[in-house]
């Protein structure tokens, strides 16, 4: 049965919004990220100067108003680490994912209250501490970055817009792992720019590794999902290792836990191309591949070989101490850069048991030099045969998370707003076009 459906526009003019939320009684929280590029400035700053991410509660519409008014919002908190990467709403609790320098979990009252769970997270790297997540045990799980595109710090580093430098961290494993020794020759720009400089896997800019060479598992790790106590952070636990960058992460009502893996990208020392966006199911001490498997196929099949560099080699000699690296359910087009997910569990619905996730879509041509446009839309995931669906594209620009109220059932969409890089890898963006999006049957 085909449904038709529309956008009504319930919020304008937000500033790169990467997160949604909703209470228990349905009234919706957003997260504004505190990212700023090249051509837009922060617009989150007050009258005191404060910047970073911000927090804002969506207020009633007043019904003395006109109808087609927006509704408005009010700042609950702001002046976190950007960017904010997640907002999840547990126990009365608003959840704040604080990627920054170093990485932070926060937890907010409903009245502005602010509570530091976990401080000192990796960072700064490639990607951050992402959104957290609520499982039957009462556990806070939440999902850590790789520092890297795929275990080697390249000039990709110091030429991407989020980083400008090189002196970042490297990532930190999470389970025992023996190197081989794969050291990548680049130009040095923190020096003599007409010299070179090596550089292997899972250490510092310049640094060289032998083969053989071991690297302990350390906690808190990256590529990994990981839990703790909601209350303190205590009793920090390694979940799974080798999720390059889980940005969606959730529980289903069944109480299994699944998330978004973003995929390789072709780009920097060790580029890797074709790489597909990954839905897993999270499996307690499992391997997931990262830094060299792909859903379960090594990083050096002819599928993967970049358009920028040789076909990628193994990083790791002890795959054979390793679990066995975990398949997928279902693979999205590569550089689709799906992001959050949410899943309808009311019975009776016609999408009762569906996925829905944000595809924000490719950075072109700076995670790869081919030109087809894929993502910035929405699609719908069939669990019983896990197929997915095209559900709406347009008027969205760059969806990055879907939720439905838990009170009404109905669907919302956030959508992060313009974001595109030109030729010369330079930003073009506006800080005023995120909004958020309600699903309504025609």
């Amino acid at each position: 049965m085909t449904i038709q459906i529309k956008l009504d526009l319930v919020i304008d003019n937000l500033s790169f919004p990467t997160s949604l939320t909703f209470d228990n009684r349905g009234i919706a929280y957003l997260a504004e990220s505190g990212l700023s590029f090249d051509n837009a400035r922060r617009t989150n700053k007050n009258k005191n100067n404060i910047t970073g991410g911000r927090i804002l509660k969506v207020l009633e519409k007043d019904s003395n108003k006109d109808k087609n008014n927006l509704h408005e919002t009010k700042v609950l908190a702001q002046g976190f680490r950007s960017p904010i990467n997640g907002l999840t709403f547990y126990d009365n609790f608003l959840y704040v994912s604080e990627g920054g320098y170093p990485g932070r979990i926060s937890r907010l009252s409903m009245d502005g209250n602010y509570k530091t769970i976990l401080d000192n997270l990796p960072g700064f790297g490639n990607y951050h501490t992402n959104m957290v997540a609520f499982g039957q045990d009462n556990k806070l799980y939440f999902s850590q970055g790789a520092m890297t595109n795929s275990g080697i710090i390249g000039l990709d580093s110091y030429e991407l817009y989020w980083l400008r430098q090189i002196s970042h961290s490297h990532d930190i494993p999470g389970y025992d792992i023996v190197l081989n020794g794969i050291n990548i020759e680049t130009l040095n720009p923190l020096g003599d720019k007409s010299q070179t400089i090596h550089t292997g896997a899972f250490v510092p800019f310049g640094t060289v590794t032998n083969p053989g060479q071991r690297v302990s598992a350390k906690l808190p790790c990256t590529a990994a999902i990981i839990r703790c106590n909601p209350n303190d952070g205590s009793d920090l636990e390694l979940v799974a290792w080798g999720l390059r960058n889980s940005f969606g992460l959730g529980f289903l009502p069944d109480g299994r836990l699944f998330a978004i893996d973003q995929g390789y990208d072709d780009r920097g020392s060790r580029p890797v191309g074709n790489a597909p966006d990954l839905l897993y199911e999270i499996h307690k001490d499992a391997w997931y591949g990262w830094p060299d498997f792909i859903g379960g196929i090594p990083i050096c099949n002819e599928a993967y070989k970049p358009k920028r560099g040789g076909q990628p080699q193994f990083l790791l000699a002890n795959h054979n101490e390793l679990p066995p690296p975990e398949q997928p359910i279902l693979r999205f087009p590569a550089n689709s850069a799906a992001t959050k997910f949410d899943i309808m569990s009311s019975e009776g619905h016609i999408w009762n048991k569906n996925l829905f996730v944000a595809l924000f879509g490719d950075e072109k041509p700076m995670t790869s030099p081919t030109r087809e446009r894929v993502g910035r839309s929405i699609v719908r995931i069939n669990p019983t045969d896990w197929s997915m669906h095209h559900f709406i594209s347009e008027p969205l620009v760059r969806p990055i998370d879907v939720r439905f109220n838990p009170v009404d059932n109905n669907l919302y969409i956030l959508d992060f707003g313009q974001f595109e890089i030109d030729s010369m890898r330079k930003v073009i963006s506006n800080p005023t076009s995120g909004r958020l999006w309600k699903v309504t049957k025609e």
